[in-house]
């Protein structure tokens, strides 16, 4: 199963509290490039990189209201290509278990996921983000 990556990705910008502000400066940093993509994130981050960038963001859940289970819903339903997820290693976080859950959905899926600013640097300078381009998933379980 084939699935199609155009040139306009969809993103969803997530970040733990104490990382909100890193996720807002890479924001700022990239916003020409992020203005042509569709960007989705969780509640209280959507909110700020819209106020604090004007980068239209659309808002799901506060994380911990259930904003990490949504956007693994629409990882799962493949309208999401890539997560940027500035998480908070050092710190522990009331809604892990939701936390887990997306990612192991973002890898399920084979979607990447960028958990600081270096990976996420990484994915908007590689060709591939720049392409309209098929991309073959290696769905994990999926039989072929």
């Amino acid at each position: 199963m084939s699935r199609h990556v155009g040139a306009v990705k969809r993103i969803a910008l997530i970040a733990h509290d104490n990382m909100k502000q890193g996720l807002i400066e890479w924001c700022e940093i990239h916003k020409d490039i992020l203005a042509g993509h569709s960007l989705c994130g969780t509640g209280t981050t959507a909110r700020l990189i819209r106020e604090k960038t004007g980068l239209q963001v659309k808002a799901y859940l506060s994380g911990p209201l259930g904003g990490d289970q949504e956007i693994g819903a629409r990882v799962a339903e493949g309208h999401l290509d890539i997560v940027i997820f500035f998480s908070d290693p050092l710190t522990a976080q009331p809604h892990d278990p939701d936390v887990r859950a997306l990612l192991r959905i973002a890898q399920v899926y084979d979607i990447p996921i960028a958990l600081n600013r270096i990976s996420a640097d990484y994915f908007i300078s590689s060709k591939l983000f720049y392409s309209d381009h098929d991309y073959e998933p290696h769905i994990m379980g999926a039989k072929k």
